[in-house]
């Protein structure tokens, strides 16, 4: 089911899911959401991310959406027969597993290439493929978050702890750029015949996420310490409070907004006051500014706020609770939330658009390890016999 009469991109393209938790997996459902058939492989307990949360299966909802769960015990010499006549039969096959876990099962992209020349082999790790770092394990939080800076820089202030960041905050960013190698070696592959290795890795999306300011480390330019809000060097670009103890963001970047917006918060006489003429004055003169604009926003409710900024082009943002996010009538016309085919819920669609190009209405994450597995080893070539044996010896499940 899609929601354009043009075929999906990606109809007919086999993927393997051979991956566990979030980047990794997170970048088989975007081929999904085009069309793509993708096979979940899943240890015979199940794949961990199904329990990260105890009784809730919302993050398992989200990323495993469209795919068919095929449980295989891969360390059985006949489970990993199966996997080959899977890859065999595959475009892309995906995995953030330790490399070392992968050599010694047996998946590597040097063993599984010769098995299928044309595979897109995706590899998702921590902290990339070579160096001494190679096989270390990692999260978003350690790898992404952490070791890039970003913990450090995005705290309120420089005294503050650094941020803990929220699940997934950096999985799904990678997922996109993992996604994007996939797409560009099927492109690759197009114009060769052959497929190949290609990889993203936590560490690297974190360091490009913060690359403005990596950048500058490396060019030996000073980063001075993050100040509280109340001595933000803009005060034109700053989170204030309004009258409802909501939040609102605001980011005039320009002088040419800044008397429009001392009219709308009832102080014109800012516009020609020598202290905050300029964006040089108001630099030097922030801390006063601030505490301006922070009473005048304690006049009216955020959303009234927002409707006058609306209204004369003052750039801004809400700023938001994640409760707020399922009634926001933006994400929801522009396609950022969408439901479920079954109408069993709603869910938040991969950040691409490709215009005209159908995307598959999402259908619901596998609720059992392995619902699938007969399914597709019927659809490859076993026998019903063949699965019933293979299930005696303890290789399959569902």
């Amino acid at each position: 089911m899609t929601d354009s009469t043009e075929a999906p991109p990606f109809d007919g393209l086999k993927v393997i899911d051979c991956a566990s938790f979030v980047a990794g997996p997170a970048a088989a459902t975007i081929l999904s959401d085009f069309g793509a058939e993708v096979i979940k492989i899943e240890p015979l307990e199940g794949d961990p991310y199904r329990t990260l949360l105890p009784g809730e299966t919302y993050p398992w909802e989200l990323d495993s959406r469209n795919k068919q769960s095929v449980a295989i015990d891969l360390k059985h010499p006949e489970g990993l027969a199966v996997l080959y006549r899977l890859v065999r039969q595959a475009d892309v096959f995906v995995t953030n597993f330790p490399l070392g876990a992968r050599k010694r099962l047996k998946i590597d992209h040097d063993t599984l290439a010769p098995v299928n020349p044309r595979l897109i082999y995706a590899s998702l790790t921590a902290y990339g493929e070579t160096g001494p770092e190679a096989e270390k394990t990692g999260f978003d939080s350690t790898a992404y978050w952490a070791r890039s800076g970003l913990m450090d820089l995005v705290k309120p202030e420089h005294s503050s702890p650094p941020s803990r960041s929220v699940i997934a905050m950096g999985d799904h960013p990678t997922a996109v750029a993992l996604y994007a190698a996939i797409a560009t070696a099927l492109y690759r592959r197009e114009r060769t015949g052959r497929g190949g290795l290609v990889s993203s890795s936590l560490i690297a999306n974190g360091l490009w996420a913060n690359s403005v300011l990596t950048q500058a480390a490396l060019a030996g330019i000073s980063i001075p310490d993050r100040q509280p809000r109340t001595h933000n060097p803009n005060p034109l670009s700053n989170v204030y409070r309004c009258r409802d103890d909501r939040w609102l963001n605001l980011a005039v970047l320009n002088d040419r907004q800044y008397p429009v917006l001392c009219r709308l918060l009832g102080h014109e006489a800012l516009i020609d006051d020598p202290r905050y003429v300029s964006q040089a004055a108001r630099h030097a003169n922030n801390i006063a500014l601030i505490a301006v604009f922070d009473e005048a926003f304690l006049t009216r409710k955020r959303d009234e706020w927002c409707q006058l900024f609306e209204r004369d082009g003052i750039t801004h943002a809400p700023i938001s609770t994640v409760h707020d996010l399922p009634h926001d009538a933006q994400l929801l016309a522009s396609g950022v939330i969408v439901p479920f085919a079954d109408g069993s819920g709603m869910t938040v669609s991969s950040p691409i658009g490709l215009g005209a190009a159908a995307r598959v209405a999402p259908v619901p994450a596998p609720t059992k390890v392995g619902q699938h597995t007969e399914a597709v080893l019927l659809g490859s070539g076993y026998s019903i016999e063949e699965i019933a044996s293979l299930r005696r010896l303890g290789v399959l499940a569902g």
